[in-house]
């Protein structure tokens, strides 16, 4: 049996003001001081001084502000590459990205596509990376995604939502500063946490399962049941838990795989531009038939916090817009592997998949 030798993230920082520490720990990586740092922001943070005053610019750094308002596009990549190359003239020292899911993937991405020929869409896929991306930073605001941890950068293409999944994607340093989620809104905050949840619940459960994924799953699972359903935590424990939550999550998932909400919230996406954060929470709503308990626990969740998902979103779809999002749910294998075996295709059909596309 041969193993994977598996990617991690080379440096981690963690604590409650940590964020401060980055001109420390990005100055040592300056190549020189023509090769900029360019900072890819979440929008949101655009005028508030609280975090952008502290983001060290010097000599031809960049802020590039990004609206996380839209899943990441692979010409969204592309377009940043192309705005990076003709501002700079010479290669930048690294790439900061400072945001949710969003905005770390596509801080990923920029960071391969720099080093390595043609567009992003060539990319997506397994293992098609053949050279190291530059040096890059990872700042999550929001705790769930598990993007500051996980070798895959998600994309929407022209034809697939598919991540450049290569052992070069994983950020080379990692500031977890759980004071940045601070203003993340309720709801936004809900969704993305059970982003984690249904990392944990998909890994557990999953075929691929292994000690290791299992042991980060388990830690994930039982931080997330503290915050969400069990624990009456005050905001910072919450908050601290969490990105603790995201981080354990995304581990788990990257030494295994996702699931049956995963590659059907993709076709979601893909289609309707579903945010991934509610279109998991859409998707695994309706799963009781693959992951009974999980769906249960849920569902108190939802209770508990007065979350009400939005309801028919496939109501009004024609025959090739169905077709649309079962031919991307279907073309992540890996995922359906994980979730049901390799015998996935004799069960996983199309009939199936479209009548659990029309309950959402």
């Amino acid at each position: 049996m041969s193993y994977k030798n598996h990617p991690m993230v080379s440096r981690v920082i963690f604590g409650r003001g940590s964020f401060n520490q980055l001109s420390d720990i990005v100055a040592p990586k300056r190549l020189n001081i023509k090769a900029p740092f360019i900072y890819l922001v979440d929008d949101v943070f655009k005028g508030n001084s609280w975090l952008t005053s502290r983001i060290p610019i010097s000599y031809n750094d960049q802020i590039i502000y990004i609206s996380a308002d839209e899943e990441p596009k692979t010409s969204q990549v592309d377009e940043l590459v192309e705005q990076i190359i003709l501002d700079h003239k010479d290669r930048p020292s690294g790439i900061i990205g400072i945001g949710g899911g969003t905005i770390l993937d596509l801080a990923k991405a920029v960071s391969i596509l720099l080093t390595n020929e043609g567009e992003a869409k060539d990319y997506q896929g397994w293992d098609l990376v053949k050279t190291p991306a530059i040096y890059h930073v990872g700042v999550p605001t929001i705790s769930g995604t598990g993007a500051e941890v996980s070798r895959t950068t998600v994309l929407t293409g022209p034809d697939k939502k598919l991540g450049i999944n290569s052992d070069y994607t994983p950020f080379d340093q990692v500031i977890l500063d759980p004071e940045l989620t601070k203003d993340v809104p309720k709801d936004q905050w809900f969704y993305t946490g059970m982003d984690c949840f249904i990392h944990c619940i998909e890994s557990l459960e999953g075929t691929y399962l292994n000690a290791f994924s299992q042991s980060y799953g388990e830690k994930a699972f039982d931080l997330c049941l503290e915050i969400f359903l069990n624990g009456n935590l005050e905001e910072k424990e919450s908050q601290d838990k969490l990105m603790m939550a995201s981080w354990h999550g995304g581990m788990s998932i990257a030494y295994s795989q996702v699931g049956v909400a995963h590659a059907m919230s993709y076709g979601l996406s893909y289609l309707l531009g579903t945010k991934h954060g509610i279109g998991n929470c859409i998707v695994f709503d309706q799963l009781e038939e693959f992951y009974p308990e999980g769906v249960k626990l849920f569902k108190q969740m939802k209770e508990k916090h007065s979350i009400e998902l939005p309801q028919g979103l496939c109501k009004d779809l024609g025959d090739d817009e169905f077709n649309t999002m079962i031919r991307v749910a279907l073309s992540l294998e890996p995922l359906w592997e994980n979730a049901v075996g390799k015998q996935w295709k004799q069960i996983i059909t199309k009939e199936k998949l479209r009548a659990l596309y029309q309950k959402m």
